[in-house]
């Protein structure tokens, strides 16, 4: 196959792909791997091959695909294709919650000397690091590497990442629990879908609908959240999105569960937790089990939810999530609360300080914890985090725990 045949063979998948018949342009795609002997068009068709695998929640075969690539870029030469080729194996990583190996493989990304094309993929390359920062609940250099991929963003003129980066911010936001502004992101996320995304996939709407519906059952807005996951399910659906619809079910639950209607959230916790499993998304995987543990205690089954804070634990352990352990530890203490069981009360309010030291999840001027109800915060141009209010009554001349970062031990 030449190389006239193989972009004609590419653009033939990418139009089978953009009408919902994505079978019929995997098979059109493989053809053009096996047969091509264009270096690259096997690049650039292998690039289809993980956006679409990305999307079906394939992501073994994202990142099989992406291990390819990187070989496709090194025969070809070409910083540019290399820099994309860590870029999406960095995706794929992070797909599959290896956020260490997602870290690695952003850095490596970021320090290659390309070309133009290369700097504009930093922005991607940024929110895929904060992505994986987040999900390792290392939330100072989250929230840099978010602004950094607004910035590049912003001088590019990329509306598209712009939407992504704001998806993100929703979901940081949310982990905080600044409500007001976990909502913001998603909102200005879907007026970005509203005026420049005419051209662009549906998942762009379903993504910021999805974050808004998040935000929205936060602030007890229950009909609003009800009404923007609905519609992002059905995007979800429409495309086969089997990520998206894990996390749809997996906000449906949790709506009924505020409602207390638990008997409707448990079928679709158990939903979730089957595609969550099929696809690996592991962090999705405790979001779930975090749901289903408060349904339990909700019916005063304080047994069957420690069940559910075992299997929850032992994934968040895995995987490195802070955040994940310290609501763990935080439900084990009311259950054993309840239970009167005082030593092991007593282990987990520990392990719950524990997890907020090394978060950093207090404000560093009144000393109050960060993320254990719903609070306005403000970052400082170094990422760290303070309440709203502590900056507005106190101001400052720095930041207050950079300076007590840099205080050395002395008189010695």
């Amino acid at each position: 196959m030449g190389q006239d045949q193989t972009k004609q063979q590419i653009e033939k998948g990418l139009h089978l792909y953009q009408s919902n018949q994505t079978e019929k342009a995997l098979r059109v795609w493989m053809r053009v791997l096996e047969k091509s002997a264009d270096p690259a068009g096997r690049f650039r068709v292998l690039g289809c091959l993980i956006t679409a695998h990305a999307e079906m929640g394939r992501y073994k075969d994202m990142l099989k695909f992406a291990v390819v690539q990187i070989d496709t870029a090194r025969e070809l030469e070409d910083p540019d294709f290399l820099t994309e080729s860590y870029l999406n194996l960095a995706r794929s990583n992070e797909k599959l919650c290896e956020f260490q190996k997602t870290i690695s493989y952003c850095k490596t990304c970021l320090n290659m000397q390309g070309t133009t094309v290369s700097l504009q993929l930093n922005g991607q390359v940024s929110l895929s690091m904060g992505n994986a920062f987040l999900g390792l609940s290392i939330f100072q250099k989250a929230l840099e590497c978010f602004e950094k991929a607004l910035r590049y963003a912003h001088n590019n003129d990329d509306k598209m990442l712009e939407c992504r980066v704001c998806c993100s911010l929703g979901n940081f936001y949310t982990q905080i629990k600044d409500y007001e502004k976990a909502l913001f992101f998603p909102c200005k996320a879907a007026e970005l879908v509203n005026d420049y995304g005419k051209g662009w996939s549906l998942k762009y709407r379903a993504m910021s609908q999805y974050h808004m519906a998040v935000a929205y059952r936060k602030l007890g807005r229950l009909a609003d959240a009800m009404d923007c996951c609905e519609e992002s399910m059905k995007i979800a659906l429409q495309h086969g999105d089997r990520p998206l619809q894990a996390l749809c079910l997996l906000c449906f639950a949790d709506i009924h569960r505020s409602r207390r209607d638990v008997q409707t959230a448990f079928p679709r916790y158990d939903s979730s937790m089957s595609i969550m499993t099929e696809i690996g998304n592991r962090l999705g995987l405790i979001q779930v089990l975090l749901g289903v543990t408060k349904c339990w205690m909700i019916q005063k089954e304080l047994d069957k939810a420690l069940e559910s804070i075992e299997k929850a634990q032992e994934l968040a352990e895995g995987l490195g999530n802070k955040l994940g352990l310290l609501k763990l530890h935080c439900l084990c203490e009311r259950i054993y609360r309840t239970k009167e069981q005082h030593r092991e009360l007593r282990d987990h309010v520990v392990k719950f300080h524990e997890c907020v030291e090394e978060m950093e999840l207090y404000c560093g001027m009144c000393g109050e914890s960060i993320g254990e109800k719903n609070n306005q915060l403000q970052a400082l141009p170094c990422s760290h985090f303070f309440h709203l209010k502590c900056l507005q009554t106190n101001g400052t001349r720095g930041c207050p725990n950079c300076r007590r970062l840099s205080v050395k031990p002395g008189y010695v």
